[in-house]
Parts: C-alpha cells; sequence; structure tokens
C-alpha cells in the first residue's frame, strides 16, 4: 500500500540555518535511495542530503537559497510499505518543522523521516568546488574537475557543468587524427576582484550554435575574400517592387535579390555547392540548391534554410524569408528547417559595418556575408559618378576552393547584382 512519508533535515551537527545551494529533484521525480536530494553550504564545505529511500517525489518544501536547520521539511515522498520497511526509525525525535504548515501534506498521514546526512567535501581555494555527487559523477565520466568552469553559486560546479564539458569535449576533434589544436586551458579570473560585475547565464542557442562555431574555426581553414558590387540600378528596382507588393504585406527585401544571385553564381561555379565526405578526399557536389539565411533573434542567432531557391522568384523568396524570420523570433521552427542547408547568407546590412569574417557552417564550404551599403564615387565613362555599393565577405574552405575560384566567384555575384537582368538568364 502507498505511503507518503516526509523527509526532514538531519543533524548536521552544530550548524543552522545552513543555505540550500542546489534542488536536484521536483514533484514527479523517482528516485532511489542514497540519491541525493538537495545539497548545503557553509562557509567551508559543501554536503549532499540523500534520499533514505526509494520513491516518487509529491512536493518539494525547499529552494534554492533557502536556509534550513535539523529538522525542517525538505520533501514529501510517496512509497510502497515493503520499500519503507526497512528503514530504521530514526533513535531521536526530530525538532519541530518550521517550514512544514506552509506545504501541508494530505492523507494518508505522512510519517516524518531524517535523511542520514552524508560526509562534508571541503573546498580549499585552488581546487574544484563541487558536492560530493558532483564529484562522483564527474569521476564516473573520467571528467577532471579542476577544468569544469562552476556556472553556480560561488563558483559550484553543477552537473549541468559536468554534461556540458564532456559535450564541448566530444565535438573537439581528437589528437592524433591530424585534426584539432593543443591549446592551454582559458585562464579562470574572479572579475569580482576588480570591480562590480553581474553574471548571465548564456541562452540555449547561443551554447549550442556556440559548441558548432569553436568547431567550425578550428577545423575549416578559412580564407574571407571582400569585394564591391554595385547595386544602384538594383535598389531602384526593389522599391518599385516594395510599392508594388506592400498591399499584399510582403516586403521585398535585397536578401531576396541576393538568394537568386548566389544561386546563378553557384551554378556558375558549382565547387560551392560541395560537401566533403566522411574521409576529407571526396567532393559531394549538389544539384539542389537550398540557401541558409542568418536570422538575428533575442536568443542568438538562428539560420532556417530556403529550400530550392533557384526554383521561386523574387516575391515568393521575400514573402518566405519573411515568415521563416517571423517564426525564428518566435521560436516556431522546427529542426527540419535549419537542416540541408547549401550555401549560407549572414546580412548584417541593416545594422552597419564595413567587412567581417563569416564563420563557414559545416559541412557547407563558403559563407556570404553582407554589409551596409553606402554611397561612394565610382570613376565610370570618364568621370566620378555616385553609385550605391554592396560590401560582400565570402568565407571559403581553403581545402575545397582556392583564391582564385574565390575572386572569380564574388566578381560574378557583383555583375548579377549589378544587372538584376541576369538573374532570368
Amino acid at each position: 500500500m502507498a505511503e507518503i512519508k516526509q523527509v526532514l533535515m538531519p543533524d548536521i551537527g552544530d550548524s543552522k540555518d545552513v543555505p540550500v545551494i542546489e534542488v536536484m529533484v521536483k514533484a514527479g521525480d523517482t528516485v532511489k535511495a542514497e540519491q541525493s536530494l538537495l545539497t548545503l553550504e557553509t562557509d567551508k564545505a559543501t554536503m549532499d542530503v540523500p534520499a533514505p529511500f526509494d520513491g516518487v517525489v509529491k512536493n518539494v518544501s525547499v529552494k534554492v537559497g533557502d536556509k534550513i536547520s535539523e529538522g525542517a521539511l525538505i520533501l514529501s515522498m510517496e512509497t510502497s510499505a515493503t520499500e519503507t520497511s526497512a528503514v530504521v526509525t530514526p533513535p531521536t525525535t526530530p525538532a519541530p518543522v518550521k517550514e512544514a504548515a506552509a506545504t501541508p501534506v494530505t492523507a494518508p498521514v505522512a510519517t516524518p523521516i531524517v535523511a542520514p546526512p552524508t560526509g562534508f567535501q571541503s573546498s580549499p581555494t585552488g581546487k574544484a568546488h563541487a558536492s560530493p555527487s558532483i564529484r562522483h559523477f564527474a569521476r564516473e565520466l573520467g571528467v577532471d574537475l579542476t577544468r569544469v568552469k562552476g556556472s553556480g553559486e560561488k563558483g559550484r560546479i553543477t552537473k549541468n557543468d559536468v554534461q556540458g564539458f564532456v559535450k564541448a569535449a566530444l565535438v573537439q576533434p581528437q589528437s592524433g587524427t591530424g585534426g584539432g589544436l593543443q591549446v592551454s586551458a582559458m585562464p579562470v579570473v574572479d572579475f569580482s576582484r576588480y570591480g562590480v560585475i553581474e553574471t548571465k547565464p548564456l541562452s540555449r542557442i547561443k551554447k549550442l550554435s556556440g559548441a558548432n562555431l569553436h568547431r567550425n574555426w578550428v577545423s575549416i581553414p578559412h580564407i574571407t575574400q571582400h569585394d564591391e558590387a554595385d547595386i544602384t540600378e538594383m535598389e531602384v528596382f526593389r522599391k518599385e517592387l516594395g510599392e508594388e507588393y506592400s498591399k499584399q504585406g510582403i516586403k521585398i527585401t535585397p536578401l531576396a535579390f541576393l538568394l537568386k544571385a548566389v544561386v546563378t553564381a553557384m551554378q556558375q561555379y558549382p565547387d560551392f555547392n560541395s560537401s566533403l565526405d566522411a574521409s576529407g578526399e571526396n567532393l559531394v557536389l549538389k544539384k539542389y540548391f537550398h540557401i541558409g539565411v542568418a536570422v538575428d533573434t533575442p536568443d542568438g542567432l538562428m539560420v532556417p534554410v530556403l529550400r530550392d531557391v533557384d526554383q521561386k522568384g523574387i516575391v515568393q523568396l521575400a514573402k518566405e524569408l519573411g515568415e521563416i524570420s517571423a517564426k525564428a523570433r518566435e521560436k516556431k521552427l522546427p529542426a527540419t528547417a535549419m537542416q540541408g542547408g547549401c550555401f549560407t547568407i549572414s546580412s548584417l546590412g541593416g545594422i552597419g559595418g564595413t567587412a567581417f569574417t563569416p564563420i563557414i557552417n559545416a559541412p557547407e564550404v563558403a559563407i556570404l556575408g553582407v554589409s551596409k551599403a553606402s554611397i561612394k564615387p565610382i570613376f565610370k565613362e570618364g568621370e566620378f559618378v555616385p553609385r550605391l555599393m554592396l560590401p560582400l565577405s565570402l568565407s571559403y574552405d581553403h581545402r575545397v576552393i582556392d583564391g582564385a575560384e574565390a575572386v572569380r566567384f564574388t566578381s560574378y555575384l557583383g555583375k548579377v547584382l549589378s544587372d538584376v537582368r541576369r538573374l532570368v538568364l
């Protein structure tokens, strides 16, 4: 028969009002005896409070930041009579439960159980600051905690920190395979020594993309070719189209023209629509044209992919761009919408800048960066005339594309953008 039992704070010596620095379970979790429920911290040590028996957590009465003493209610658990039959009754009656009134337990009547304490784990200066359960978890994974940066209170290492360290290690090229860099670990600095600081966690998108960007930067030999395209006539035509389709709610942006122009250049230079296979010895040439577009969202950069760009017109591409950009900002893009790209465009033209070095989105072999267009005096037909010039920054994988081919690509791209009639050829 199921029974609800209360788990109370055990005797921890003379310590009172000990801060809770991590709660490791939540309502609905199934836990095993001796599994850590929460971590406490005194001035010089940390301590895990384990579960006294198997069961299912019904409700948790403490949270990070609470200060608790012996006898305080930690949580209530539902367990069968057979599971608790072996539980030893505490030798002394627990102290009154200070927090119990805030979270009443319904029938059946809860039986208080004092969780036996685990040993304290000291954290002297210069050593990894982690609870016993985290140290055990790290040992199981073979992780050296001195190399893990803690994100918890006072730099304490959490389970997520250990898992993140392992994930980051897995994406790094292995030594001895010809890839990867042997570099020293990043310095660990206590910035609060020098002034007031504020710490905030990276968004999930930035955590995921950060590991991929680092991998791509260190494993792909990047070269960036900078060029300019005269888009004076294109801009006139774009504004005319914009006025025509504004009533339909379609915004015609320069990016729609860039998508078509890039595909035209890729058709002329097929190596830009390729990927190296896993062996690195063969080039996979693609016959489809799916283009990724970097979208700036409040949580970080996302790259949705527009498919079959070669089969669509400017207006249709402009419409799809507006739709996928809105979905990206609203976090409504499925994972499949960001897969299968052949080439990526990263446009900062709406913000500013004159040039930058975009990082290739592997397994693609090139990415086009676009900065803000500006009016420049261009010598044409014997005189200087004002022209609207668009800065282009093409990063390419030097294992696949050489410098001469990259220049030909940007030059051809410039021709297409300067005369939009070429888009229909």
